[in-house]
């Protein structure tokens, strides 16, 4: 079994839809927690060390064998809880974020969430000094999209982030940082690849939730 952390639940339909395409048969755990981004939004995301650390040694408890996190602003304290509890966890835009050094050197970013800006970029020079590339990383804040998001207007919201990814110049690759922009990709077509992050972290958390099959050093709270 597979323990999504999320802190929207619009992320629920979404991973159900792409675990029935993509891995049918893996059992998904869906852990909403949306307090998490509130409170790392005023204080920074180490202030909810704890309650992530509780939330997964809780899931891991119930039988999950691997955990991935949705929200790309906890998504650091996320996989370094699990590591300490010795249970394995991915953030969603790890794989999209290997993917975009591999592509190319000038990555643009776009957030709508300002929060998730220094930690997607952060993440990305992480996966370049792991791969030995030099990259250059531009972040953009799509301006009004989160309002948008947060008023449950899905499609103003999306076109923002499509309107915005058309207006990148000078990039080898668009990576959307947030695992709701994902449909804004579908139709773009301005030559720059576009990636997102719900299918490859889906893929790649399935695949060490196949591969770990006992936790024997898992801590607990």
């Amino acid at each position: 079994m597979l323990a999504l952390l999320h802190t929207s639940p619009v992320h629920v339909p979404v991973f159900d839809a792409l675990r029935d395409a993509e891995t049918p048969g893996l059992a998904l755990r869906h852990l909403v927690h949306p307090q998490l981004l509130d409170r790392a939004r005023a204080q920074g995301p180490k202030a909810v060390s704890a309650e992530v650390s509780a939330v997964l040694a809780d899931t891991a408890g119930h039988g999950a064998r691997a955990v991935l996190c949705t929200c790309s602003t906890i998504g650091a304290v996320t996989e370094t809880a699990g590591a300490a509890l010795g249970l394995p966890a991915l953030r969603v835009d790890r794989p999209m974020a290997a993917a975009a050094v591999a592509t190319g050197p000038r990555i643009a970013v776009l957030a709508a969430l300002e929060s998730t800006l220094a930690p997607t970029e952060a993440l990305i020079d992480e996966e370049a000094l792991r791969a030995g590339r030099e990259v250059g990383v531009r972040t953009v804040l799509v301006p009004g999209a989160w309002e948008r998001f947060e008023s449950g207007d899905t499609e103003g919201y999306l076109s923002a982030v499509a309107a915005a990814a058309r207006e990148v110049r000078d990039a080898d690759v668009i990576v959307l940082a947030q695992a709701s922009m994902a449909p804004a990709a579908e139709g773009l077509d301005g030559g720059i690849p576009v990636l997102s992050s719900p299918r490859l972290g889906l893929l790649a958390a399935a695949q060490r939730a196949a591969s770990d099959s006992s936790f024997s050093g898992l801590r607990t709270m």
